[in-house]
C-alpha cells in the first residue's frame, strides 16, 4: 500500500508540538496543533484546510496568528477543531489580527476572502466525556476520503488527541486495465471515490477515452475486478495527558492499529514523579501505549526542555517500552 499521508514533526522532538500532514495527490493538508510554525513554507501553510488542536496552551497554538498572517487575502477556507474553549482563544487571536471574530460552532466571519469555521469537538455544556467522537462537518464538500476522530482525555483541562485515517486504499491494476482495453485516464478517481462510498454495483461509472468509445457509462460492478481494497492508512496524535487508566483506556482505544502514532514522552522514566505532577507521560508510558494499542511505528515527541542534548537516551527508551515483550 502506498502511503497517501505524509506526516512530519515541524519541530523535532523538543520543539513546539505541530505535526503537518500532507496528502498525496492533493493540494490539501492538515495541522495537529499549530506551534510555531515559522520553519515551514509559505506554500505548505497556504494548502493547509483543517487544524486540529489539542488544547489552548500556547505551545500549541502560538502559531495561529503567523498562520493567519499568509492567508489573508487568499480565497480559502480553513476548518478549526478543537475544545469547546478555544473559539476564546483563537478569536482573541484573531482580533488582534485583521479584527476576525470567530464565534460559536458552525459559525463563521470573513476578511479578504480568508473564512475560518470553527468546530467544538468538546461541548462546553457536555463536560469531560469518554470515547471517541466523529469530526465529520465538511463545509468544503469535498470527497470523503479521510476522517479525524478525537478523544477527550485529561491534563488538568480537556485536551483532545486525535487519529486520522483514510476511508479505504484503493489499487488499481493496470495490467487488467489493459486487458479489459480501458484506459488510464482521470475517470478512475471517480471509479475510486464510487468504491470508497459503497456505491451499489448498478452505480454507472463513465469512462472517458476507452479504446472502443470516446465515452461510455459501465456499471461499478463489472469494473471490480479491476481493483482491491484494503485498510486505509492511520495516523495518530497524542499530547499533553496525565498517565491514567481512563486515558490510557481512551487513548488505546482511539489509535489502536496506527501505522503512525505521534505521542508525547515529556519526562524520562525516572522523574516519573514529576511527570505524574505535571500531568505529562514519560517516555516508557509512551511505549507502553504504542505497544498496547498494536502501532506500527511510534514517533515520540514533546520531550521537555530539560533534556536538551539527551534526545537519543530518552528516545531509546520509548523504544524500549515500545518493544517490550516482541522485541
Amino acid at each position: 500500500m502506498r502511503p497517501i499521508f505524509n506526516p512530519s514533526l515541524v519541530n523535532g522532538r523538543c520543539g513546539d508540538p505541530t505535526v503537518y500532514v500532507e496528502t498525496l495527490f492533493e493540494k490539501h493538508s492538515l495541522l495537529f496543533d499549530v506551534g510555531e510554525i515559522a520553519s515551514l513554507s509559505a506554500r505548505k501553510i497556504q494548502r493547509v484546510d483543517q487544524i486540529f488542536v489539542s488544547h489552548a496552551h500556547i505551545d500549541h497554538f502560538v502559531g495561529f496568528d503567523h498562520l493567519l498572517r499568509l492567508l489573508v487575502g487568499h480565497e480559502k477556507t480553513v476548518q478549526l477543531y478543537g475544545p469547546a474553549r478555544l473559539s476564546q482563544t483563537s478569536g482573541l487571536s484573531v482580533e488582534s489580527g485583521r479584527k476576525l471574530s470567530l464565534r460559536s460552532r458552525f459559525r463563521c466571519e470573513r476578511t479578504r476572502n480568508a473564512e475560518f469555521h470553527v468546530y467544538h469537538a468538546v461541548p462546553a455544556e457536555a463536560g469531560l466525556c469518554r470515547g471517541a467522537v466523529s469530526l465529520t462537518p465538511n463545509p468544503c464538500r469535498r470527497p470523503l476520503r479521510r476522517t479525524v476522530s478525537a478523544a477527550i482525555l485529561e491534563h488538568g483541562t480537556p485536551c483532545l488527541a486525535f487519529a486520522l485515517r483514510e476511508a479505504a486504499h484503493v489499487n488499481i491494476w493496470k495490467n487488467r486495465l489493459s486487458e479489459h482495453g480501458l484506459p488510464v485516464g482521470p475517470w478512475l478517481r471517480s471509479l475510486k471515490q464510487a468504491v470508497v462510498e459503497r456505491r451499489a454495483d448498478d452505480h454507472l461509472i463513465r469512462i472517458d477515452g476507452s479504446a472502443t468509445s470516446d465515452d461510455r457509462l459501465v456499471p461499478l460492478g463489472s469494473l471490480r475486478d479491476l481493483l482491491t481494497v484494503t485498510a486505509g492508512q492511520k495516523i495518530a496524535y497524542v499530547t499533553d495527558v496525565a498517565d491514567t487508566p481512563a486515558n490510557r483506556a481512551a487513548i488505546t482505544a482511539l489509535v489502536q492499529n496506527a501505522d503512525i502514532l505521534f505521542i508525547e514522552a515529556a519526562f524520562a522514566e525516572a522523574d516519573v514523579a514529576l511527570a505524574r505532577n505535571r500531568a505529562h507521560l514519560t517516555t516508557m508510558a509512551a511505549g507502553e501505549i504504542a505497544r498496547q494499542a498494536n502501532v506500527r511505528r511510534v514517533e515520540p515527541f514533546h520531550f521537555s526542555p530539560r533534556y536538551a542534548g539527551d534526545e537519543v537516551r530518552m528516545l531509546a527508551e520509548v523504544m524500549t517500552a515500545f518493544r517490550g515483550s516482541h522485541a
